[in-house]
């Protein structure tokens, strides 16, 4: 039985709407006005640009913010950053003051204006890519803010009609000169306090600069302790690593390099830390756990392994099983990883990617008997020094300089100072020779890279194919 709905509007009394008309109305059209050189971006561009300017626009912002996010990854200081960044800004992404009276003034800031509107609809696509481009917009925007004139820092700021900071008046000035003195000092000034502008704000409005001492605190809220949230908190900032580095899950071997199951053993002279360990370990016990075996198996894909050689190394590397136990229960799984089986998506995609040092330093760490993971985290130093020593450094300096790395929680820096100890001659030779380009020779976040670098450097020169086979 059907119930009538006496809410239901009557047909012939509907409005009737073509929403193609609304879905292609014209925008409302605001002319957009620069008075300042620094941008909020509150509001969005409305005026027509052409389709060359859209898509140059958005590649000369992505140049600066990918230059802006090697340079975080090179732990750079701010002066180093800013430094590196301003022939690179001059040429691509210019900003010039009011007082210049320039005639670029507007196109450039019109460029500045619909570049990141640009990006930031390309980056909306994932919550990852939302917060990586919030992350370098941020820093851009500081990097601006630091070099920009004080007045006209003043202005701009003055014209956001911000609520909750409040100008520090010459009296305070003067009460808290020491203070505010010291703080100059912490950012690299000497000027007279007095010639500053110094605001009050929430303390939990900037936790950056609460974090990095660059502030002085007066009537701060009481605060109790509680001892049950340290464990927790610690163990959340210690997530805290280098952005995420992805790495084409096509595999191919670097030029020269013919890589077969018979040839892993030489090769392994150009595997990082972690996947240097999980090769002894496989060799010495011929075997390794689950998620060993498939962070293994997804560097040797990335380095150029092709599948059926895969299978070859597995095959020989558990010599102690049958062939009967190998099918059962190992083959399956190495053919599932390569995208060999498995559902469509899978088979589509080829499989898996290899992993990042951010997956690894932050995903299944290693329990009792695992060989995976990564070593400058999850090794005690005693160990960590062993397997280093192993490699091939011997240094008192490096071995030092990974101690402080792993007590700093700088992962990745430890990994790039054994790179660059056991590699300095060809590093030399290769900057020297202006044979590697610059993307070559910035920090090394994945270890596909570091095997990719190596061998490159290592047979630096060599005109021939190199047969590695033992």
């Amino acid at each position: 039985m059907l119930r009538h709905d006496y809410n239901r509007i009557d047909p012939k009394r509907r409005n009737v709407v073509d929403h193609r008309k609304k879905q292609f109305a014209s925008p409302l059209y605001k002319e957009a006005e620069y008075p300042h050189r620094l941008n909020f971006y509150t509001d969005a561009p409305t005026a027509d640009i052409t389709l060359e300017q859209f898509e140059q626009w958005a590649i000369d912002r992505l140049r600066i913010l990918a230059e802006l996010e090697a340079c975080a990854f090179r732990n750079k200081t701010p002066q180093e950053v800013a430094n590196h960044m301003k022939p690179l800004l001059d040429k691509y992404l210019p900003l010039e003051s009011n007082s210049s009276h320039s005639p670029k003034l507007f196109a450039q800031r019109q460029k500045d204006h619909y570049s990141h509107f640009i990006l930031r609809l390309a980056f909306a696509r994932t919550e990852d890519l939302r917060r990586r481009f919030t992350r370098v917009e941020t820093m851009l925007f500081r990097l601006r803010l630091n070099t920009d004139d004080h007045n006209e820092r003043s202005a701009f700021i003055s014209s956001l009609d911000l609520d909750w900071w409040e100008a520090v008046t010459d009296d305070e000035k003067r009460e808290y000169a020491p203070e505010l003195a010291a703080m100059s000092r912490g950012w690299g000034k000497t000027a007279s306090t007095e010639d500053d502008t110094w605001f009050k704000v929430d303390w939990d409005r900037v936790p950056e600069l609460v974090e990095q001492r660059k502030l002085t605190a007066r009537a701060l809220p009481r605060l109790d302790e509680d001892d049950r949230l340290t464990p927790i908190l610690d163990h959340l900032s210690k997530n805290f690593i280098t952005p995420d580095s992805s790495y084409s899950s096509n595999t191919a071997a670097p030029p020269g390099a013919e890589i077969t199951a018979r040839n892993i053993d030489n090769l392994a002279q150009h595997f990082p830390a972690c996947m240097s360990h999980l090769h002894r370990s496989l060799r010495r016990d011929a075997h390794l756990k689950h998620f060993g075996r498939l962070q293994y198996t997804l560097f040797l894909k990335g380095i150029g392994l092709n599948l059926e050689e895969c299978l070859v190394f597995w095959r020989q590397a558990f010599r102690n099983i049958t062939d009967d136990t190998f099918n059962k229960e190992y083959r399956y799984n190495v053919r599932h990883t390569y995208g060999d089986v498995g559902g469509d998506t899978n088979r589509r995609s080829g499989g898996y990617s290899p992993f990042s040092c951010q997956k690894i330093l932050t995903e299944h760490p290693p329990g009792p008997g695992e060989a995976h993971g990564c070593p400058y985290r999850h090794f005690n130093l005693e160990n960590l020094t062993t397997l280093v020593q192993s490699m091939g450094v011997s240094d008192r300096a490096t071995l030092n300089g990974v101690k402080e790395d792993k007590d700093n929680q700088k992962f990745h820096m430890a990994c790039n100072r054994v790179f660059e100890h056991l590699h300095k001659q060809e590093l030399k030779k290769a900057k020297d020779e202006g044979v590697f380009t610059s993307a070559q020779l910035e920090t090394i976040v994945h270890p596909n890279e570091y095997f990719k670098r190596s061998y490159l450097l290592k047979n630096l020169g060599k005109g021939t194919d190199v047969k590695m086979e033992g």
